[in-house]
């Protein structure tokens, strides 16, 4: 009953975070207090206030206006990410685990190869290579997720794909497509959504370190990594700035891996 209690309060909180950031990627659309692009010199560093919640950077500019709209941007970018990489690898997961044999083994090559570089180098080699694009922070992070989707899809198909119920549809005629989509990815659902969640959460990461390093979304768009950034030369005179951006990061984040662990443990 404790255990159960804990799970539950582990998705309430998750869900609670979540929700926070997720109305205010929605808000953001219709409505900021300021203009995220309008300085003014007179406002610069400003601690947080009535009129500025979260203070002001050395532009002059509304830090938790810009805070909302960076929400919007992150988790768009987390989103497409996953989405993209999800469906890649569910793809190659299903395709490689069914199979088997030498496919199996090629398609597990591949991963292994893409895998034993560092994710963030794999990502800034993409953009790099790719010229700095509007989209090309989310084809290198799905590029870096894809194996991890594989691997968890992979596995699960292996799990389900000799058991006694597929065993009999395979009897009875039923085709290759049917027994994969059918009859085997809905088993899989379950075990990849956990591994959903927690993706989003280092998507965020992800993303926000590219942001940081200047590889991730462009300016004038604001994000939390290259907020942050901006907030370094002013850390010690204006720390409001990189605290709140950071929090906001650390917020989010763990608002995804609480949701993502409390479906891992109630789907055990």
């Amino acid at each position: 009953m404790k255990a159960r209690g804990l799970k539950d309060f582990e998705m309430k909180i998750g869900i609670l975070f979540v929700s926070v950031v997720v109305i205010m990627a929605f808000v953001s659309v219709f409505y900021t207090p300021y203009d995220i692009s309008a300085m003014d010199t007179a406002s610069r560093n400003l601690p947080p206030s009535l009129s500025h919640i979260a203070g002001t950077d050395r532009f002059g500019r509304d830090v938790f206006s810009r805070l909302m709209v960076g929400s919007r941007f992150t988790l768009l970018t987390a989103l497409a990410t996953v989405a993209g990489s999800t469906f890649l690898g569910t793809a190659l997961g299903l395709f490689s685990g069914y199979i088997g044999g030498i496919v199996d083994e090629i398609v597990m090559r591949i991963v292994d190869a893409v895998t034993s570089f560092p994710g963030i180098l794999t990502a800034l080699i993409v953009v790099t290579v790719m010229d700095y694009g509007k989209y090309t922070i989310i084809l290198a992070l799905c590029i870096m997720f894809v194996p991890s989707f594989t691997r968890v899809v992979r596995m699960s198909t292996l799990q389900y794909k000799d058991t006694e119920f597929v065993r009999y549809y395979r009897t009875f005629g039923a085709s290759h497509f049917r027994i994969v989509f059918v009859h085997i990815l809905p088993n899989v659902v379950p075990m990849l959504l956990s591994s959903v969640i927690i993706g989003l959460s280092n998507a965020i990461l992800a993303e926000s370190s590219m942001s940081y390093l200047g590889l991730g979304i462009q300016p004038p768009a604001p994000s939390w990594g290259w907020m942050l950034n901006e907030a370094q030369s002013t850390v010690f005179r204006s720390p409001w700035y990189a605290l709140s951006t950071g929090l906001m990061i650390v917020f989010t984040i763990a608002g995804f891996n609480f949701i993502g662990e409390g479906l891992r443990k109630n789907l055990r």
